[in-house]
């Protein structure tokens, strides 16, 4: 109950600025978790049929290189098109004038790099932060994905014969 209370007074007391940046920055995360997870689907899907035969592959070391590799690339472009879709909100709200701009801001905050001396305009200033949070929920993903993907192959025997 005091959780409750706590958040409905942070809600009142809020800026009308950072209710703003709320409305908008939840919204793209639920769309760029639900997006990633789909498309770390997808790529599961292609990994498995691919080190679904694993053992009566010919040089396992060439075959999980050139899957990680390419897996590694489409996590990435993930990240990316994610990265985009709040450059486009940045551009949308006004608060970066150019998608350019926007998206070298975006990947900026998503990544939590946040080197580039890029700023939102102040009332959107905090949907910035509102990006890192979600990169690292996104970071996260990828991350227990990658993992798995490397897992899944020990379990397959693929590691075995890699080392052979």
């Amino acid at each position: 109950m005091r959780n409750a209370i706590a958040i409905l007074c942070f809600h009142l007391a809020a800026p009308a600025a950072w209710r703003a940046n709320w409305a908008w920055g939840l919204p793209l995360i639920v769309l760029t978790v639900v997006l990633h997870v789909l498309g770390l689907g997808f790529i599961n899907k292609k990994v498995a049929g691919v080190f679904g035969h694993m053992t009566e592959r010919r040089y396992p070391m060439l075959v999980f290189a050139v899957v990680m590799g390419a897996t590694t690339l489409l996590a990435t472009i993930l990240h990316a098109t994610e990265a985009g879709i709040w450059a486009a909100a940045y551009q949308f709200t006004g608060a970066l004038p150019d998608f350019k701009m926007a998206m070298l801001y975006s990947l900026n905050a998503i990544t939590t790099y946040g080197h580039e001396s890029l700023l939102l305009e102040n009332r959107w200033q905090l949907m910035g932060a509102i990006e890192a949070l979600n990169g690292c929920l996104l970071f996260g993903l990828s991350t227990a994905f990658l993992f798995g993907v490397i897992h899944k192959i020990w379990l397959l025997g693929g590691v075995s014969k890699i080392d052979q």
